[in-house]
């Protein structure tokens, strides 16, 4: 199936270890895409390779049939071996790959994510041919612990700067969605107000219905 384009998704939602708690990562899939995601990240930063391809795997066979792409975290032999739409880097992982590499390291992944902090970083990460950009911590979150937030400024500052697409990302809440929403950005990322609801697919769908369409 036809996947959705970055310009398309609105929703990016996510199947993180760090929040799993039990749970079957192909079911909590399901219920991400029932509840309205656009596209999901596969994050599982303190697992081995192999418990990260078998994560992997399983949610990209949930998503197989549907147009929700899906999205490796920092791994890219995961990314490649889980036959994932693309790969996310971080700052440093993306300054770890040589750029005379990057083209063939990236070269069958469909969509390449990077993490900004700043707006010469978003500038740099459209300049360097990023698909899209996730902006943030917005506000303080459990999984960038330590790390200051940015605040909804950058998030203007990019929506008047950057024309890649963006996911504001980190601590964004129903309470301070319409904030972001009022700072510019059309697109949101949300890990733990999602993952942690007793009803995954309910909040999703909270989130999709107050994004622009």
């Amino acid at each position: 199936m036809e996947k959705h384009s970055i310009a398309d998704c609105r929703l990016y939602g996510f199947i993180d270890t760090a929040y799993l708690a039990g749970r079957d990562p192909g079911e909590l899939t399901r219920q991400l895409i029932a509840g309205g995601v656009d596209i999901i990240q596969v994050r599982a930063k303190n697992e081995k390779p192999t418990r990260r391809l078998l994560l992997a795997l399983a949610v990209t066979r949930a998503a197989e049939d549907t147009p929700v792409p899906v999205i490796v975290n920092d791994d890219i032999e995961v990314a490649y071996g889980s036959r994932a739409d693309g790969i996310h880097l971080g700052q440093e992982d993306w300054s770890a790959l040589p750029p005379t590499d990057r083209q063939q390291r990236l070269l069958e992944l469909n969509i390449l994510g990077l993490s900004t902090h700043s707006l010469p970083q978003a500038i740099s990460a459209q300049r360097e041919g990023a698909n899209y950009i996730g902006v943030g911590p917005v506000f303080a979150t459990g999984t960038k612990p330590g790390v200051k937030p940015v605040g909804v400024e950058l998030v203007r500052q990019v929506a008047s700067r950057v024309t890649t697409p963006f996911f504001a990302i980190g601590g964004i809440t129903l309470q301070n969605l319409d904030a972001v929403l009022a700072a510019g950005a059309t697109r949101i990322a949300v890990v733990s107000a999602i993952l942690n609801a007793k009803d995954v697919t309910g909040a999703a769908k909270s989130f999709k219905g107050k994004l622009p369409v």
